[in-house]
Parts: C-alpha cells; sequence; structure tokens
C-alpha cells in the first residue's frame, strides 16, 4: 500500500500589526496553509519578533525577544509569516544577535533556514500556482521593501493571484519603490516619509485600480491612512487576504468596522 507524505507541522507566527490590527489576515493564512496541506498551530508563547528593538539600536532587548521566540517556534517543520518585514527578521537578522554565542546562534540559523514568508511558502516551498478564490477588482500590488530585497518576493504574489477568478491585475510604474513606512523610519522622520507615501499614493492612484494589495500591514496601514487623507476611494487588504476569498466579507483596511 502507497503511504501518504506527512503533512508539515506548521507553526504561524501572526505578528505584532496582524494581531492588534487585522486579526483576518492570520485566519487567511490558516485557511490557505491549510488548503496547501500543512497541519497549522499559532504558538500561543509568542510575542515579537524583535525588529523594532532591532532597528533602534537596541540589540540586548532584540536579543532577550528572539530567545523567547526560539523557545516558542524551533520545535515546528516550518515558521510562516504574513509579513516580509517580519520574515526578513527571523531569517535575515536574527541569528546575528548571537554572533558571541554560538549554541544560541546555531538554534537561530537553524530558525532562520525553516522560516519563510507566507506567499513564498505556498509558491516556493508547496508548489501552489492556483487558488480558489474569487474577487472581482481591478488590483495592483506593492512590492515591500524587505519581502522583495531580503527575500526575492516578486512574482509570488502574482503567480496566485493571476489565479483568483474575477481579478484584473495592473502594475504601478514604480512597484518597487519604498512607501515611506520603514517601520520607525516614519517615526523618526516624519516629513520624509509623507513626502514618500504621497509620491506611492499618486502612482497607485494613476494605475487605474480600485484595489490596493500587499504583504506587509505596515505598508498597508501607511499607504491606506494617506489614501484615504487624500480622499481616494481604492479599498487596500492584505494579500492573503484575497487568495483565502476572504475579501469580500470584511471592510477594507482603514475603513471603519462598524
Amino acid at each position: 500500500m502507497e503511504q501518504t507524505a506527512p503533512r508539515p507541522r506548521v507553526a504561524l507566527f501572526v505578528t505584532c500589526l496582524v494581531d492588534f490590527h487585522r486579526p483576518s489576515v492570520g485566519f487567511a493564512a490558516i485557511k490557505l496553509l491549510e488548503a496547501a496541506g500543512c497541519d497549522v498551530e499559532v504558538p500561543r508563547g509568542q510575542t515579537c519578533c524583535g525588529q523594532p528593538a532591532y532597528n533602534s539600536g537596541d540589540r540586548a532587548t532584540a536579543a532577550a525577544i528572539a530567545r523567547q521566540f526560539l523557545d516558542a517556534f524551533e520545535a515546528y517543520d516550518y515558521v510562516v509569516v504574513p509579513s516580509g518585514s517580519c520574515g526578513g527578521m527571523l531569517s535575515s537578522h536574527m541569528p546575528h544577535l548571537f554572533d558571541d554565542d554560538p549554541n544560541t546562534k546555531a538554534r537561530a540559523e537553524r530558525l532562520a533556514a525553516k522560516t519563510h514568508e507566507l506567499v513564498s511558502f505556498l509558491v516556493d516551498v508547496r508548489g501552489q500556482l492556483v487558488v480558489q478564490a474569487a474577487c472581482v477588482a481591478t488590483a495592483v500590488y506593492h512590492d515591500s521593501c524587505a519581502g522583495l530585497r531580503e527575500l526575492g518576493i516578486k512574482t509570488q504574489p502574482r503567480d496566485l493571484l493571476a489565479s483568483v477568478a474575477g481579478l484584473k491585475m495592473v502594475e504601478m510604474k514604480e512597484p518597487e519603490t519604498c512607501c515611506g513606512f520603514g517601520g520607525t523610519f516614519c517615526v523618526k522622520y516624519p516629513d520624509i516619509s509623507t513626502r514618500m507615501v504621497s509620491h506611492k499614493t499618486a502612482d497607485i492612484m494613476a494605475s487605474g485600480a480600485d484595489l490596493l494589495l500587499a504583504g506587509d500591514m505596515g505598508c498597508l496601514l501607511n499607504m491606506a491612512g494617506r489614501l484615504s487623507r487624500e480622499g481616494s476611494k481604492i479599498q487596500v487588504r492584505h494579500v492573503a487576504e484575497v487568495l483565502a476569498g476572504m475579501a469580500g466579507s470584511l471592510p477594507a483596511i482603514g475603513e471603519p468596522t462598524a
């Protein structure tokens, strides 16, 4: 009798912004991962990935958070994150917090090797190119800096979005240009950040899209806020919500929840 390959045990790292601002992204991620043949768990011990402390130069706090993260996540086959920014922190930067601690660095490197951004995991690891979802809209996709430059996420979301029934994809002139969020950057340099996001929203509106998608909540919140202040009617959603077929049942990012 032919044996079926075991389902991989996947830990979903929800991320702070998803937890506080858009829990539906976490539920969408679980739906997509289960449809891709994974057993999904959300470790109760998870908090932050340590990125805000790391970006602010507080390596001691970042390392303390990273140790807690290792304890919560290292037992799983994969760690999946609906965020290129947090994914980049875990896979590219966290091991270097322990350059003076070889044992913990080895643990962090093993975890980094099995950590993946959500859409990249679906396409590159699980080999998925089709989803069962529908969304009647003209959409444009923003390439977030960390996902693009640290994790190589570019074609994967577009490949999956091409299978969404009723969805027409268009492109910005500068889809890879930063939106100005940059984590703590927008707090430290608000005037520069506002100029950057204004440039970005002008490009979005010129595309003719009525739906803006991306894979990072920070970018989405930043762009949604600026679009709203400019009076735009463009809806903003995390790519996972559309791929999971949940877009029609949720208010857009930045809209009141009633």
